[in-house]
């Protein structure tokens, strides 16, 4: 996309640095992005939920037992009672990681 409408801003010192921490703050580098971002928008989120990665980890998991769970199933028309077991065990903790980030983003404002 090309912008061909330049605007310029003046800051004061500490204005900019201000400027400069926020962007720090949420690891953002690319200045001209930031004001950008924050000017249509008006606000700049950056989430950092390690549940969201352990929770999709779980989700792989998941997956990959219900994947070979069916495999078997096809092939032999048997399941365990403890492959069965597992995925309830791994859905619990997915619905467990899954309220703790919906608790965390809702003290977002």
């Amino acid at each position: 996309m090309r912008r061909s409408i330049r605007i310029s801003v003046r800051l004061t010192e500490e204005e900019h640095r201000l400027l400069k921490e926020k962007m720090a703050r949420i690891g953002v580098t690319n200045q001209e992005a930031f004001l950008r971002k924050m000017a249509l928008d008006g606000l700049v989120i950056r989430l950092d939920l390690p549940e969201l990665k352990q929770m999709i980890s779980l989700l792989r998991y998941t997956s990959n037992n219900i994947n070979q769970i069916a495999k078997r199933l096809n092939e032999s028309g048997r399941a365990y009672d403890t492959d069965l077991a597992e995925i309830l065990e791994k859905q619990k903790q997915l619905w467990g990681l899954a309220n703790k980030i919906l608790m965390k983003l809702s003290t977002i404002q």
